[in-house]
């Protein structure tokens, strides 16, 4: 049997893949609760809230069908805001966030980003334990645009 991750691709958004990146993510926005202003502004405008802030997205693929969605977003003082990362349900547990999130880190060092940060919730057990694994760290929460985001957490590029 072959690894599930060999027959994925992870590809730079392109407006085709709009309305996939916003029902992705709206998915687990809306199971747990927590579709706010500010999501659905990025969400209906990726490529004038993200990409042509300076910031990336990135789509993986099974074949044409978009499965899973990460994204930077370009911010002050050399740092990066992972956000927007999304698997759908029927391909999560096979690796995906491991490609998404490399894919991540790899684009925020080559874009010369010191750091790392995102908001989050402690609703998303699982996504927290993949943001420790690459070494995030809890900060306080500082400055969020999101009512219900009670996590803050940091990763040095450095």
């Amino acid at each position: 049997m072959s690894n599930p991750s060999s027959e994925i691709q992870i590809v730079d958004f392109h407006k085709k893949h709009a309305d996939d990146f916003k029902a992705l993510n709206l998915v687990w926005l809306d199971e747990h609760g927590l579709t706010e202003e500010p999501d659905l502004e990025v969400l209906n405008d990726p490529q004038g809230k993200i990409i042509d802030q300076g910031g990336c997205i990135f789509i993986a693929l099974s074949g044409e069908k978009a499965i899973g969605t990460a994204a930077l977003i370009k911010s002050k003082n050399n740092l990066m805001e992972l956000a927007k990362m999304s698997i759908h349900k029927d391909y999560q547990g096979k690796g995906l966030s491991k490609l998404l999130m490399d894919r991540c880190i790899n684009a925020a060092r080559i874009r010369g980003a010191s750091g790392l940060y995102l908001y989050s919730s402690t609703k998303l057990k699982a996504a927290l334990r993949l943001y420790e694994k690459y070494g995030f760290k809890h900060v306080p929460t500082i400055d969020s645009k999101y009512l219900t985001a009670d996590v803050y957490m940091q990763l040095s590029l450095a």
